[in-house]
Parts: structure tokens; C-alpha cells; sequence
């Protein structure tokens, strides 16, 4: 046998693969989605303005919205046309700010982080969170440097806090992907900056971090790969280096914008002066 041929029946197939990937509401088309590819272990982050797609395009990923039908799947998981959904949650773990706002439950934070390992926001009635459940629960905080939350009542913790809490409610099914959906959406700077480090670490912890934002300041140095979404489909799909620059993000946006760099960290500012809009 051709050991070319050999190599690339025995190469691990990408996490996710889109091809030809449509997804349409009454009629219109949301969004289109050429290629896209997604390795196991990498990291890519998902800019554009608001009602570009990009929360279509996770939902692609996480079986929630489906595409047009095609004779070769639209969207594959490491290689399977159907896989089970069981196999997809397992892997994949979300924190939202809309996961945010359903936390309006007086709990202590451990018995929310247990929840995780049931799939409810809390333990399910008449369940008890066994040693080990619960063991895990206190590891994952303690990887995310809040173990002293654990006692606290989930309603009395800062916006930043509950955000970390959810993480490591999503730590207790072991996910190799953690999507993080506009993660920064109503912190503070303090907030913000426990919040990347969150990602920072998981990325270290070698899980796959997809990111979805409005923001270049919220993509770690971890990720070096930017997917960019406009009018429903990939404007761009490259490095960060060559797409986080001020061209490219005012034509993403459709404002004047500057991009600064400092130690793989990125900035966006709008660029303001005479002569704008003439």
C-alpha cells in the first residue's frame, strides 16, 4: 500500500467540518458557510458585528440549528455524518452570558458546579451529589482559583464570579472544547481580565478554546486562528497576525478602526478626525 495513501487514511479527522454548510429561516439565508475545518486542540476566534451569523455558526456546531440538506453532510463530527448528540454535548462545553441569565436561584455555588455533571443548573431534585461529584466539583474550582466561593450563594457573587462558576460547572463533563459566546458581555476590567485568564488556562490545559466576540482585546495569545463573519458569511479565515489589522477591522465593521499589538495582545479603537465620512 501507498504510504502516502496509509498516512492520510490514518490521520485524525478535524473535531468539526463544514461543507457547504446553509442555514435558512423563512427563506433567507443566514448563514453560508463555504469550508471550515476545526482540529482537535485548536483554538479560533469568531469576530464580526452583531447579526453576522456567528451564533448561527456555533449552533451549527452544537446540533441546534441545521443546514439545508445535501447528499454529502453539511457538518461533520471527527468524520461521522450523524453522530450521536450524546457524543457532541459530551465534548463540548458552553459558557454564555444567556447561561448568565437564567442563574436566578438562590444555591450554593458547589451545588451549582455539580449541576454540570447531571446537566441541570443546580442538582436535580432529590439528588445528592455523591464524594466524588462533589470532589470534582471542588477541583474544578480550584483550578479556576475561586475554591472560596464554594459555600457562597450564587446570587450574592459579582457578574465576573458567576461567569467562572459556570466554567467550572462546564469542567465536570471533561469537554475537550469550551465555546465561550461573548464571555466579556457586562464585566468590569476585573472581570474581564479572570475571564480571559479562565480561557488562558484551559487552552494550557490543551481543550480547544472557540471563542465568539465583538472584540480583539478578548482573544488570549493562545488563539492564533480569527474567523471572521459578516452579512452571513466567512468574511476571512486566517492568522491573527495578518487579519487583526485596521483595513481588515473597518471593513469587518463598516467604521473607521485602528488595531494595536503589544505582547500577542490585541486592541481595537475607532479612529476619529477631520475628514471622516467625506
Amino acid at each position: 500500500m501507498d504510504t502516502s495513501e496509509e498516512s492520510r487514511g490514518s490521520a485524525q479527522p478535524p473535531l468539526f467540518s463544514l461543507r457547504d454548510a446553509q442555514v435558512v429561516r423563512a427563506g433567507r439565508t443566514i448563514l453560508s458557510v463555504d469550508r471550515f475545518d476545526l482540529a482537535e486542540g485548536e483554538h479560533v476566534a469568531l469576530l464580526g458585528p452583531n447579526g453576522a451569523g456567528k451564533s448561527t455558526f456555533i449552533q451549527l456546531l452544537t446540533r441546534e440549528v441545521f443546514p439545508l440538506h445535501r447528499e454529502e453532510a453539511p457538518v461533520r463530527f471527527r468524520g461521522q455524518a450523524r453522530p450521536l448528540l450524546s457524543d457532541i454535548k459530551s465534548a463540548l462545553g458552553i459558557v454564555s452570558a444567556t447561561m448568565h441569565d437564567q442563574v436566578r436561584v438562590h444555591l450554593p455555588v458547589a451545588d451549582i458546579v455539580c449541576g454540570g455533571a447531571f446537566g441541570t443548573l443546580g442538582l436535580p431534585r432529590h439528588v445528592e451529589a455523591t464524594g466524588d461529584v462533589r470532589a470534582r466539583a471542588l477541583d474544578a474550582l480550584e483550578r479556576l482559583g475561586i475554591a472560596e466561593l464554594a459555600d457562597r450563594d450564587v446570587m450574592t457573587l459579582s457578574t465576573g464570579q458567576v461567569r467562572r462558576v459556570l466554567v467550572a460547572r462546564e469542567l465536570m463533563s471533561d469537554p475537550r472544547v469550551l465555546i465561550f459566546d461573548e464571555p466579556c458581555t457586562g464585566l468590569d476590567p476585573e472581570g474581564m481580565y479572570h475571564v480571559r485568564d479562565t480561557m488562558r488556562l484551559l487552552a494550557e490545559e490543551g481543550r480547544s478554546v472557540v471563542l465568539v466576540t465583538h472584540y480583539p482585546e478578548d482573544i488570549i495569545p493562545a488563539i492564533e486562528r480569527v474567523l471572521l463573519i459578516k452579512d452571513a458569511v466567512v468574511f476571512a479565515d486566517g492568522p491573527k497576525r495578518e487579519l487583526l489589522r485596521g483595513e481588515t477591522m473597518s471593513d469587518l465593521f463598516g467604521v473607521p478602526l485602528e488595531v494595536d499589538e503589544h505582547d500577542g495582545w490585541y486592541a481595537m479603537r475607532g479612529r476619529y478626525g477631520a475628514g471622516q465620512g467625506a
